[in-house]
């Protein structure tokens, strides 16, 4: 088997599910329970929090739990628009995020707040004076993810925040679901108020999600309820999952430590080599501007969820663009924005790696993909 579908989730390492079992097994009780056991967890939990705040350079006191990425940017943006809604109505974005900062922003939309969509580049970034000119006085949120799930562009991130310092009223998200663990980011230096992070994303467990949240800025809560995660996210606290969070944080983090994403780069661009070899192939990430697990192509006339499933059929598995959306038949919204034509958007496919991932199976992937290609095309070709 050859598993290139790592930005839609990773296998869980063999110690996070032991993290996950142990924890269960023995730090059963709720957290908030006034007993011993509920205190034992609770200490667990702290200790869980303060790794990975360490891991991500924060104070604990700026970490909080949810069950993913999708609630993550959902509780950063609908909770900065709902709190500071009386200093004004105006948030920008951009053109190409993942669908859980998207739909959130349309929603708000709906509510009566204006959302400026920023344009990208051919590339998928965008341009800083774009941003600069978007700002207005109504602005309270800006929300540009670090790496785009779908074809791997790494946004401008640390100079968007050195621009929003002059703008202390405006907070600052970012998605760093698909960076975390692959890109360097440090949430101080970048100036960064918010931002989401998901442990299935790094070789943890579905269901745990975590949000850093600046220390002195408040947030509208989405859940309400038992006042767990200091009264922002109510709900009793998912211990084992946490624990294995961290636990895959600090696994993931060394691996980057020692060279990783170096050989993960090595791989893509081997296969990018590979691909631009293939007359009917068309590559849409740009590795000079990319993280170094993702790429995107299309092949001409042949649609992305043939490819997908014919290459499955041999082993080995890909995405059409984003899996969270890739049920809805929607031509992908970063492709277009970048520029590319609806025919190749449609035949869009991403590869996504993992530091698991090698070289070797990179070779198969080449070999089966040409097979696959001519095959289909002689019968596609049949068919017309």
């Amino acid at each position: 088997m050859i598993y290139f579908d790592n930005s839609a989730t990773t296998r869980p390492y063999p110690e996070v599910l032991d993290a996950f079992v142990k924890t269960s097994e023995n730090y059963f009780a709720n957290p908030s329970s006034l007993h011993s056991l509920g205190a034992r967890t609770e200490k667990l939990l702290t200790q869980a929090r303060r790794q990975i705040a360490s891991l991500l350079g924060a104070d604990e006191n700026e970490i909080f739990f949810t069950s993913g990425g999708t609630e993550g940017n959902n509780l950063a943006i609908k909770g900065t628009a709902l709190e500071y809604r009386s200093r004004g109505r105006h948030i920008i974005t951009t053109a190409v995020e993942h669908a859980s900062v998207f739909e959130t922003c349309r929603q708000l939309e709906e509510w009566g707040f204006r959302v400026t969509y920023l344009p990208v580049d051919k590339s998928g970034r965008i341009k800083l004076d774009d941003l600069k000119q978007a700002i207005t006085d109504e602005t309270i949120l800006v929300s540009v993810m670090h790496v785009n799930n779908e074809v791997g562009t790494v946004q401008p991130v640390e100079e968007i925040g050195q621009l929003l310092k002059t703008y202390p009223k405006i907070l600052f998200h970012t998605d760093d679901v698909q960076g975390c663990g692959k890109v360097p980011l440090s949430l101080h230096d970048a100036g960064i108020d918010l931002c989401t992070v998901s442990a299935h994303k790094c070789h943890g467990l579905k269901g745990t999600g975590i949000l850093y949240k600046r220390a002195n800025l408040r947030l509208s809560p989405l859940l309400t309820g038992g006042h767990q995660e200091r009264g922002l996210r109510s709900g009793t606290e998912n211990t084992g999952g946490i624990v294995a969070a961290g636990k895959a944080l600090r696994l993931i983090h060394e691996k980057f430590e020692a060279g990783a994403a170096e050989r993960t780069a090595r791989i893509r661009d081997a296969l990018i080599e590979k691909l631009q070899e293939m007359p009917a192939v068309t590559v849409h990430t740009n590795p000079a501007v990319s993280a170094p697990h993702i790429l995107n192509f299309s092949v001409r006339g042949i649609r992305g969820e043939v490819l997908v499933h014919a290459l499955e059929e041999e082993g080995t598995y890909i995405s059409t663009t984003s899996a969270c959306s890739s049920k809805t038949r929607e031509l992908s919204r970063t492709l277009l924005a970048m520029g590319v034509s609806e025919d190749e958007a449609e035949w869009a496919v991403r590869v996504s790696l993992s530091y698991e991932n090698t070289m070797e199976e990179a070779e198969r992937f080449i070999r089966i993909l040409r097979q696959t290609i001519t095959n289909l095309q002689q019968v596609l070709g049949r068919n017309q």
